[in-house]
């Protein structure tokens, strides 16, 4: 456990109507009365940051709580990329991994949960565990990243509060009393507080059909005595709707022999199947080495020992695709790997088809994720915790919310203010802005990412926000971008300013714009010492325009913390935009600290 540092704690539990209760902390003693709906509750003196502590309950039966550091505390918000754990990135960052050994770093993991009705007082289970070899692949890589470089820079004690679900908008966490500026989300929270309907709306199974059954189940297509007939040949990686397969939902298996030479080590290996749409089971020579049930995580598979063998093996891969193109997604590592020796598993495999989804052997029903509703994350993941004082809020989420960019920052400020107001204080709020995702823009276009990333960034004007530049990390195939330590540390670096009053110099973001002739005069917060470049080219991803708002590429050259830009096409240019796209090419421009400039417009 990790409590906050130099503020008064209140500490509560249930006992017995009118139990006595006396808890023991810090060498003082506290009495209290239990009431009569069975809460007790005591304040406990502000404590300077240290530990470990004990602290003793003692009523009609004694509990005692060890190992408690007094620091600072984070609630770490979101959807999936605040979940996605070290495991998840343990590639990556094997050394980090490898190295975890801090006690004084603390995560406790909030299990995902629902409520439609009323917040919740408390969770169901849960415990804090420390950032060591045993728990490291447990934690949020960007909350660990965090809370890493924070305690390296402050030296205190640092506890987590990790509160996610992949997948969810941010309507999902917000109270009811923070929707009182919106109508529509009030009627739909009062209709789903009606559990009949919410019955009604879960989908039913429909009986009426028999399941579907896969033929590479039943035949046994991963075997090596199967006999294979009827497989045609596709390309791996890429989608079967890309590759003469027309709008088919179901179950493909791939199959294909991969010789092993006598110098690879078999009895040490594992396989990367990149990432593949949606589900997928793995097998070897006939044994099933791993499965991944959705499309998100990237598919790492050790391989238990005596399955390879030098010369021919057997590799079969079944997909499972659900909805829109299934497959396996291009530009990831598709590899045998063991020591420094390394497959290429790309390729001409052969594929058939095991099983198709048929419209009416679908779940009957329109259906509801009761996780996306408005409340129903606040009511049972963040409503237990608002009497557990806190430093500050970390929130990384936004994929879920990304078709309505008009919409956010309304959103996002109601979620700070009410937020703000159940903890009854003015946290510091840091949130990180989406990075690059997509295909790549290589003309200048319109971005629904692009508005989004500016509505995340307008909330920036109430006070003790900070916001992490992300815009270099993104992947243009991949939603989870593996450099999540850039991100955590860029928190870290922006919390150090907004909460602990440093004088730290974050990411550069646009001033004001200026036009001399037929350029265009661009000033930057936070470059003081100067711009620079990643790459060491010439400032790229800035679009010029006219009245006409008709956006081309602009030529930029660099003067101390300024941009100048032009087209000689524009000769009297009125508007700027930089990286203004789902995913920019090359967002290169950088202050001298090596952060990256947040994207911008001058035209809205």
């Amino acid at each position: 456990m990790v409590l906050q540092r130099d503020e008064k704690i209140k500490i509560w539990g249930w006992a017995t109507a009118g139990e006595d209760i006396t808890v023991i902390f810090n060498k003082k003693k506290y009495f209290t009365k239990t009431a009569g709906d069975g809460v007790w509750s005591v304040t406990l003196s502000p404590t300077k940051a240290g530990g470990p502590h004990t602290m003793q309950f003692i009523g009609k039966n004694t509990v005692v709580l060890n190992d408690i550091l007094v620091g600072d505390v984070w609630v770490c918000a979101g959807q999936s990329n605040m979940v996605h754990q070290m495991r998840l990135h343990s590639v990556r960052y094997a050394e980090d991994v490898a190295k975890a050994n801090n006690i004084q770093i603390r995560q406790f993991f909030v299990e995902n949960t629902t409520n439609l009705t009323t917040p919740q007082n408390d969770v169901s289970k849960g415990e804090w565990k420390t950032a060591t070899p045993d728990n490291i692949a447990d934690f949020s890589a960007v909350a660990y990243f965090f809370a890493k470089k924070l305690y390296e820079d402050n030296g205190v004690p640092i506890g987590i509060i990790n509160a996610s679900w992949g997948g969810t908008p941010i309507e999902s966490w917000i109270s009811e009393n923070g929707f009182k500026a919106f109508p529509a989300e009030l009627e739909l929270i009062s209709k789903n507080k009606d559990t009949t309907y919410i019955a009604s709306k879960r989908p039913a199974a429909n009986t009426n059909t028999p399941p579907e059954e896969d033929k590479g189940i039943t035949e046994q297509w991963y075997t090596a005595k199967y006999s294979p007939k009827g497989w045609r040949t596709i390309a791996v990686p890429g989608y079967w709707e890309d590759q003469g397969v027309r709008d088919l939902d179901g179950v493909v298996w791939y199959r294909r022999e991969i010789e092993i030479p006598q110098s690879f080590d078999i009895n040490n290996a594992k396989v990367f199947m990149g990432r593949i749409v949606d589900a997928d089971e793995v097998y070897i020579n006939g044994s099933k080495i791993g499965n991944t049930t959705y499309m998100y995580p990237q598919r790492r598979y050790q391989i238990q020992q005596g399955v390879l063998k030098h010369g021919k093996n057997l590799f079969v891969v079944r997909v499972t695709n659900n909805s829109g193109k299934g497959g396996f997604v291009p530009d990831k590592p598709y590899q045998l790997i063991a020591g420094n020796d390394t497959l290429d598993l790309t390729g001409y495999w052969h594929y058939k088809v095991g099983k198709v989804n048929t419209p009416f052997g679908r779940p009957a029903g329109n259906g509801i994720n009761l996780q996306n509703q408005p409340t129903a994350l606040y009511n049972s993941m963040i409503a237990p915790f608002i009497n557990y004082k806190i430093k500050g809020l970390l929130w990384y989420q936004g994929e879920s919310n990304t078709g309505k960019p008009e919409d956010y920052t309304k959103l996002q400020t109601a979620l700070i203010q009410d937020w703000r107001s159940k903890w009854n204080k003015e946290l510091p709020f840091l949130f990180v802005q989406l990075p690059g995702y997509m295909d790549y823009s290589y003309l200048p276009s319109e971005s629904q990412w692009a508005k989004f990333r500016e509505a995340q960034a307008k909330t920036l004007s109430i006070p003790k926000t900070g916001m992490a530049v992300a815009i270099d990390l993104g992947e243009w195939n991949d939603i989870h971008p593996d450099r999540k330590k850039e991100v955590g540390e860029r928190l870290a670096l922006t919390v150090q300013k907004v909460a602990y009053g440093k004088d730290n110099v974050t990411s550069p973001f646009y001033k004001s714009a200026s036009i001399e002739g037929n350029k265009i005069i661009v000033s930057f917060n936070n470059a003081a010492k100067g711009l620079n470049t990643s790459d060491g080219e010439a400032p790229a991803e800035f679009a010029i325009a006219g009245a006409d708002k008709k956006f081309v590429w602009a030529k930029a050259t660099i003067e101390g913390s300024e941009i100048i830009l032009w087209n000689d096409q524009i000769s009297n240019p009125k508007y700027v935009r930089y990286a203004w796209a789902d995913n920019p090419v090359n967002p290169n421009l950088i202050n001298t600290q090596g952060l990256p400039a947040a994207p911008f417009r001058t035209d809205d």
